[in-house]
């Protein structure tokens, strides 16, 4: 994903242009290509101030798309008939899974809009395992590629995929907790030398994850289905007696074999429970693990919430080393946000001057900005220090 960056920017670049000349399909063409090859803030901008101003240059480029795919997919109606007639209708299958409904593309448009893993996956931030592996059940079949043939759909499951291997993840649903957001920021160096924080990604793919909850992977029209966990061809072959019977004399140990990742991952999750204990502290109040003491540290005096045996568990230098983890912390959080808001602010005024907008330019001049006002004070204080 990242080397579309360069890619998009070009995109967003001739979308620009194209306003400036009055070409409305054509910046929205681009606008739309640059968000399929790396999504950024820009040119979502651009395309939300474009369809408020000319939605129905959108709708005309949505419905020309709709319109090709259709003469497309009736342009075959032969080969379609002959493949019916000698391959079970395979072909016709085929055609029909390609086409896409609008409620399809509204819906993969939502998700690549999602800012949150827990956005993404329609839950709240105290979703418990359970609801996590529902929310991610429905949508892995909804926006499966073989099932969902919008555009963006790949991209869209992948995203569904990421954030459920994140937050499912007991140890990186904590880290992200902490810092939040999923966007990727590239590494740089504030005055006080601490990078910025960078982007969550999974350790496993969503295809992976996919075929763990559903045994094999989603149907497809081109090679089989699949039936109580093992493979139906849909082409009636010579062996294909031999073959589901011995399917069936196996098909216990095939189970077993299909189970095995829900239980490896079971195990694991497990173990990492027994292993991994939670820290000391919290950023916040959190009185469901019992930190709703408060405290400050003895060098940038940053708050910090302990349980009521913290005093007692922790002495001299290990009270100094926690104070220590609760500063980087906060720090990351503070770095994180602050470029947030100048990436929002950048936007905002980009827009202000494509489209001359006074308002767009007012807001941005009026944002606070306090994570950034908090970045230089603690950037004076190490410069003081």
């Amino acid at each position: 994903m990242e080397g579309n960056r360069d890619e998009a920017e070009k995109c967003i670049n001739i979308a620009t242009d194209a306003l400036a000349a009055g070409e409305k399909d054509k910046a929205v063409k681009f606008l739309n290509k640059a968000e399929k090859l790396y999504p950024t803030n820009k040119a979502k901008v651009l395309l939300d101030a474009l369809m408020r101003n000319g939605s129905a240059a959108g709708d005309g480029a949505y419905c020309r798309r709709r319109e090709d795919r259709s003469q497309s997919s009736q342009s075959q109606p032969e080969k379609d008939s002959q493949d019916a007639g000698g391959g079970g209708g395979a072909g016709g299958g085929e055609a029909a899974a390609k086409s896409f409904s609008r409620e399809q593309v509204e819906g993969v448009q939502k998700i690549k809009k999602c800012k949150d893993y827990y956005e993404v996956l329609a839950v709240g931030k105290e979703a418990s395992e359970d609801e996590l592996k529902k929310a991610y059940r429905k949508l892995a079949l909804k926006f499966h590629p073989d099932k969902n043939h919008a555009p963006g759909a790949t991209e869209a499951f992948k995203k569904i995929g990421n954030a459920y291997a994140v937050l499912s993840n007991p140890e990186k649903r904590k880290q992200y907790d902490l810092t939040g957001g999923e966007e990727p920021v590239s590494p740089g160096h504030g005055h006080g030398g601490f990078d910025y924080h960078r982007g969550f990604e999974a350790d496993i793919t969503p295809e992976d994850l996919f075929n763990m909850f559903f045994g094999g992977g989603f149907p497809s029209s081109a090679a089989n289905t699949y039936t109580n966990g093992r493979a139906r061809y849909s082409q009636q072959q010579p062996s294909q007696g031999r073959r589901e019977r011995r399917e069936e004399r196996d098909g216990g140990f095939s189970m077993f074999i299909q189970l095995m990742p829900i239980l490896v991952l079971i195990l694991v999750s497990i173990l990492s429970h027994l292993m991994v204990s939670s820290p000391p502290y919290s950023l916040y109040p959190r009185p469901s693990t019992g930190q709703s003491i408060k405290r400050q540290t003895e060098n940038l005096h940053v708050s910090y919430y302990v349980t009521r045996d913290f005093k007692s568990e922790y002495k001299g230098s290990e009270v100094k080393k926690v104070e220590k983890e609760v500063e980087e912390d906060y720090i990351s959080n503070v770095r994180n946000n602050c470029w947030k808001e100048r990436q929002t602010k950048t936007d905002l005024m980009y827009a202000a001057r494509v489209y001359r907008d006074d308002r767009l330019r007012r807001k941005a001049e009026l944002m606070n900005m306090d994570n950034c006002k908090e970045l230089d004070r603690l950037n004076s204080l190490f410069r003081g220090g």
